[in-house]
């Protein structure tokens, strides 16, 4: 099969218009006057008439689809999917999703207070509570370390601290086999209220230092 180059393409299909349009202006009355007429204005405006230029020069996308119409079997496909952006390691660590600790904090929760509730339908009970509160403190405790000016923070920690142990006195009174039990199976550092002496117990021991400090004076002012 012949080729041909693209300069006689063009040249071709310029003359085919060029030639198509006199034949419109050609076609007209059936009079030998009139056809005389028509052919010489047709000859005048086809010789006068230049070939627009826009029929003869093609622009350089049409020329780089025709230099690569015979290349279109071969051509690569540009068109790119969101997959194909993202590196092997994006790729797994998409695969691998990583939980957000809230989540994994109340799923544990639900999980302790499942082992350590007395029944079924168990709600209220001390090592209900107990179960729940030291997973919330160990999860703020941590959230803590990250972010040691949360304020807020720290201060519901604090009170969620001091109710637990109110509740685990509270145990440790009521029911002491439960009471250790819990303790050792949460690993919750606690003492027990009578091993843990009051500030009179601890202090009571020691003479008044003030009552002291008195008397000497007072036997500093009789020598002089």
């Amino acid at each position: 099969m012949a080729f041909f180059s693209r300069r006689t393409l063009v040249a071709v299909l310029a003359t085919s218009a060029a030639v198509m349009t006199c034949d419109a202006f050609s076609s007209s009355p059936s009079s030998s006057m009139s056809r005389t007429l028509s052919s010489i204005v047709t000859r005048t405006t086809c010789r006068s008439t230049p070939v627009p230029p826009l029929l003869v020069s093609l622009s350089t996308a049409m020329e780089d689809d025709i230099a690569t119409s015979d290349d279109d079997d071969d051509a690569q496909d540009y068109l790119l999917e969101s997959s194909d952006l993202l590196s092997d390691g994006d790729e797994s660590s998409n695969n691998d999703e990583v939980m957000p600790a809230s989540y994994v904090s109340r799923a544990r929760i639900a999980e302790l207070r499942a082992i350590h509730r007395r029944h079924e339908t168990d709600v209220g009970s001390p090592e209900y509570q107990v179960a729940g509160m030291t997973e919330r403190i160990s999860h703020l405790t941590s959230h803590l370390r990250a972010h040691p000016k949360d304020f807020s923070t720290r201060r519901g920690l604090v009170a969620l601290v001091n109710k637990r142990r109110r509740l685990l006195n509270y145990l440790y009174r009521t029911d002491e086999t439960g009471y250790a039990e819990i303790v050792s199976s949460l690993g919750i550092r606690h003492r027990v209220p009578g091993a843990i002496p009051s500030r009179e117990d601890q202090y009571g021991e020691y003479p008044g230092q003030k009552a002291n400090r008195g008397k000497s004076k007072m036997k500093g002012n009789k020598r002089n």
